[in-house]
């Protein structure tokens, strides 16, 4: 049956199962308990906080990226992707959930951030670097302003959540063009909102691991990297919801070699922004900001930089380059799954060496075990809490007036 022939046939909300529900929160819950068990039964601390920050900031980033994607798309009045637009929403209706995913990071706190004032951390700073980070606490690195920026940030990302997502699904029993112009208005106007919390949350969290650097590009380099995960996890899902009341039965492979050229695009704009912010700093060689990249490419860090670099750009920019490639779900998807696992080490990377500096990247079993555990237990509760959004409701925009067209799409 043609997508065609298949659009044609009634589809009806989503019901699902529990079948991968209740075992992403099992498994998520699990993985969060053993994380929990390493930080408060070994004498490392900083292993299980380091390990949770990397799990958390890896999915909520995703999860912001969504939401940021179906503004962008919704401003620029884009047709062809509406047949995707659902998932984007769904993945994005999982941010309250990361509220609560927050707690163990406030509990671990004093083991990940120098600047806080009962960190032990605290007595590695001295003489002109600890007056230097003084005049950061003052200023913004302190606890009331950060808990201050916290309710923004989680606030600005929920309520736009909410919003856009809530209008989308009014509009599944309402139809009609209202509801569009009425997403396409509020779009615009919560994009740069969405912008800038995204990028002192980034600060908040990454950046002041090493609160005497800094580095205006940050922001931008955590979005780049969250936002081509995003579309690795829709060209998946998309790829893999073929089914009873499922929209994947009605995508094309037109949908598809737009995926995989926005994953193309997004590899070559991580790589821009991650030599421009190297870039920057190299040539400025200012003492506060140049050892954050010294430790990074030299010494026992230098391997593990060069291996982000080769499979985070190099390898994904030239098998993207195949339009065959591209128009094939499931090889596209072998790709995807490849992008998200470099990913996981392009965070590793940025949190790891606050941890152990020029040692190394000191990977025991122990460690393993860590990142192992907080990566699935983030990722199972969010994971679960988006597919229970999903149930009760189509898995499509059925009502949008727009959808026909989203469906007809053919490469220009």
């Amino acid at each position: 049956m043609t997508p065609a022939a298949e659009a044609s046939a009634p589809l009806e909300r989503y019901t699902g199962t529990p079948k991968l529900m209740v075992p992403a929160f099992g498994l998520g819950a699990l993985g969060i308990l053993a994380t929990l068990a390493i930080f408060f039964a070994t004498g490392n601390k900083g292993i299980a906080a380091h390990s949770y920050l990397i799990a958390f900031t890896y999915w909520v980033g995703i999860s912001v990226a969504f939401l940021i994607m179906v503004a962008i798309f919704h401003t620029a009045k884009a047709k062809w992707l509406i047949v995707l637009r659902r998932t984007m929403e769904t993945g994005a209706s999982a941010i309250p959930v990361f509220l609560v995913l927050f707690v163990p990071v406030l509990l671990m706190a004093n083991y990940l951030y120098p600047w806080l004032p009962d960190s032990p951390l605290r007595a590695s700073i001295h003489g002109l670097e600890a007056e230097h980070l003084s005049h950061k606490i003052h200023g913004y690195l302190n606890i009331p302003f950060a808990g201050f920026r916290h309710v923004i940030y989680f606030g600005v990302w929920i309520f736009a959540a909410w919003k856009l997502r809530g209008l989308s699904i009014k509009q599944d029993t309402e139809g009609g063009l209202d509801l569009t112009v009425r997403m396409r208005r509020f779009s615009p106007g919560i994009l740069p909102f969405l912008a800038l919390t995204v990028t002192f949350a980034s600060f908040d969290w990454l950046m002041s691991l090493t609160p005497l650097w800094q580095s205006t590009i940050f922001g931008v380099y955590y979005f780049a990297g969250s936002f081509l995960a995003a579309f690795c996890i829709l060209t998946l899902v998309t790829a893999k919801a073929r089914g009873k009341d499922l929209y994947g039965n009605v995508v094309t492979t037109a949908h598809f070699h737009n995926l995989g050229k926005l994953m193309l695009a997004f590899t070559a704009f991580w790589a821009y922004i991650a030599f421009s912010q190297f870039m920057l700093v190299w040539i400025a060689n200012i003492p506060e900001e140049a050892p954050w990249y010294g430790v990074r490419i030299w010494g026992a860090w230098k391997p593990v930089s060069i291996t982000l670099a080769v499979l985070h750009f190099v390898v994904p920019f030239f098998i993207l380059l195949s339009r065959n490639l591209k128009l094939q779900p499931n090889k596209l998807s072998l790709v995807a799954i490849y992008i998200l696992a470099v990913h996981l080490l392009d965070l590793y990377w940025l949190v790891w060496p606050a941890l152990t500096g020029e040692k190394g990247p000191n990977m025991d079993l122990i460690s393993i075990i860590s990142i192992a555990a907080a990566f699935v237990g983030v990722g199972g509760i969010a994971v679960g809490f988006a597919l229970k959004n999903a149930r009760n409701n189509y898995t499509m925009p059925v009502k949008d007036p727009y959808i026909a067209e989203s469906l007809r799409y053919v490469q220009p």
